[in-house]
């Protein structure tokens, strides 16, 4: 593997335990969910940590912003996914305590990293 800046980010081992997160909470979910919602979160997940090594590879701050911005649209989407499992009850909100805590982290520290 390639040793990389973005693997001594903060915000990119916070990522890589929301993928973890995400992964868990969707092994519950009713089989029939596996090529819609499982695979969107998952995707989605995924996107987050990716976008975020993508960034920092690049040489400009305007490109690195955008796909920091990508990153953060990505736990949109996970947030509003995780929402749509609430209504269909495949997850209570004790299950997503963590994911919250991840999602809101990763989130705030994108955000501080698009500022500079």
């Amino acid at each position: 593997m390639l040793n990389l800046n973005h693997k001594k980010l903060d915000v990119y081992a916070a990522s890589l335990a929301l993928v973890k997160e995400i992964y868990g909470l969707t092994s519950s979910f009713p089989a029939d969910e596996k090529f819609g919602l499982i695979s969107q979160l998952r995707r989605a997940s995924i996107s987050v940590p990716s976008n975020i090594a993508v960034g920092s590879s690049r040489k400009t701050l305007k490109e690195r912003i955008r796909f920091y911005q990508i990153s953060r649209s990505s736990l949109v989407e996970i947030d509003t996914q995780i929402e749509i499992a609430l209504v269909l009850e495949y997850l209570n909100k004790s299950d997503i305590k963590q994911l919250t805590e991840l999602t809101n982290k990763v989130f705030a520290m994108l955000t501080n990293m698009m500022k500079t």
